[in-house]
Formats: C-alpha cells, sequence, structure tokens
C-alpha cells in the first residue's frame, strides 16, 4: 500500500468540516519559581473528537498593578458571539460563529474581584482583567503587658 491509496481510504475532507485537532501542553513558571504545567487544545487522548474547541488559554498576574489578566485566542468569532460568565473562582468561556465553537472553564487562584471584570476582543485575542482582591488585614488590638 503506497501513501496515496492511504489517504484515500482516511476522508480528509472530514478534517475540513471539523477543523484543525491539537493537544498539547504548556509551561510556564510562576511568581514563586515553580514550574506551571497546562493542558490544552480540543482533543485529549484517547477520547474522540470533538467539534467545539478549546481556546488556548494564557493566565497573567501582575503583582505590581493588582491584576488577572486573562488571554483566550478565538480566532474566526465576532465580538457578539462571545459568552464569559465569572463564578467563584472560575471564568467559562463559550463563543459561536458559524462552525467555529469555542468552549474552556479556566480556574483562576488569585482572589480576584469579579465586579472589575474589562473585555476586550480583537483580531481573535479576548482579553480579560480583573482587580485583585485586596487581603483582609487581621483586625485585632495590641495589648500592653505591665
Amino acid at each position: 500500500m503506497d501513501i496515496d491509496e492511504i489517504f484515500e481510504d482516511k476522508n480528509i475532507d472530514n478534517l475540513q468540516t471539523f477543523g484543525p485537532f491539537y493537544y498539547g501542553y504548556t509551561m510556564t513558571v510562576g511568581p514563586d519559581g515553580k514550574p506551571i504545567v497546562k493542558e490544552y487544545g480540543n482533543i485529549k487522548p484517547g477520547l474522540p473528537t470533538s467539534q467545539t474547541r478549546e481556546p488556548l488559554v494564557d493566565t497573567l498576574v501582575d503583582e505590581k498593578e493588582q491584576l488577572v489578566k486573562l488571554v483566550a485566542e478565538m480566532p474566526g468569532v465576532e465580538k457578539n458571539d462571545i459568552k464569559v460568565v465569572v463564578q467563584d473562582k472560575t471564568v467559562q468561556i463559550d463563543a459561536e460563529h458559524g462552525e467555529k465553537k469555542y468552549h474552556v472553564k479556566v480556574p483562576i487562584k488569585p482572589k480576584f474581584d469579579e465586579n472589575t471584570a474589562k473585555a476586550n476582543y480583537t483580531n481573535g485575542i479576548l482579553e480579560l482583567v480583573f482587580k485583585l482582591k485586596e487581603e483582609p488585614k487581621p483586625k485585632g488590638k495590641t495589648v500592653e503587658v505591665e
């Protein structure tokens, strides 16, 4: 069997319909110097493929500016196709435009104020910015020892 026969046996046109499949890992270094490994992709090993893609998402914490920034790559959709829901410590992003469908739930570890959320979508890149919550200072009273 030569290479042409292999491609004829597989229906390559179906890949065009549901569109590229990808899976991988990203590794970044956290503020504490420890590596952070994240899975991404619209397929998982051993699972059937899905028409819904998982966008590549990166979370950045800026301690100096007191901000949490979430960046998601979702080409092929319009800004009015995007729905963002913030609940507890999770941000859920859904978007659908024609055959392009995206879905992801992103847990965010630092405490952030969901009421300060601002979103911007330009050229396939969604940016969400949240202000960090200030840690409550411990209440109490110092007692002088006599």
